[in-house]
């Protein structure tokens, strides 16, 4: 099994693994494919064999994603803390919402742990796979699909 560093080192520092099925996590992926202006992040889904992986190595749920996950830099990010490490890398004022990072952790997480339990119910499911086009599918990380 692949540690945090061969994880990182090859796939890449930057990358962002959303639940492909989440109506709310493919939101979060699409709103990202449109602000991320310079390419920074690289994605993947957590239904991918990349995105399996990487809940494996840390511990996480491989059927049930209760959080996305948000590698800058080599550093994973989890909850809350992973929407705030993406924001952070938006241009423009998407960075101000980087310090929902801020707000003490008895909040946030149970908060973030409260929506992504009910995310289904709430949001919805995606009941048809994501199609991209080719241009999307190239911001896919290996594995990543």
């Amino acid at each position: 099994m692949l540690d945090h560093a061969e994880i990182t080192e090859a796939y890449g520092r930057n990358l962002i693994v959303f639940d492909g099925e989440c109506v709310l996590c493919s939101g979060f992926f699409n709103f990202m494919l449109r602000h991320d202006r310079s390419h920074r992040f690289q994605f993947a889904t957590a239904q991918s064999p990349l995105g399996q992986k990487l809940y494996q190595v840390l511990e996480l749920p491989t059927q049930d994603f209760q959080t996305n996950l948000v590698i800058v830099d080599g550093v994973i990010y989890q909850h809350l803390d992973a929407f705030a490490a993406a924001m952070r890398q938006l241009q423009g004022l998407w960075r101000v919402l980087s310090l929902c990072r801020f707000l003490p952790k008895a909040i946030k997480d149970p908060a973030y742990r409260l929506i992504a339990r009910n995310r289904y119910r709430l949001f919805g499911r995606s009941g048809t796979c994501l199609v991209p086009g080719p241009d999307i599918v190239a911001r896919f990380a290996r594995d990543g699909f």
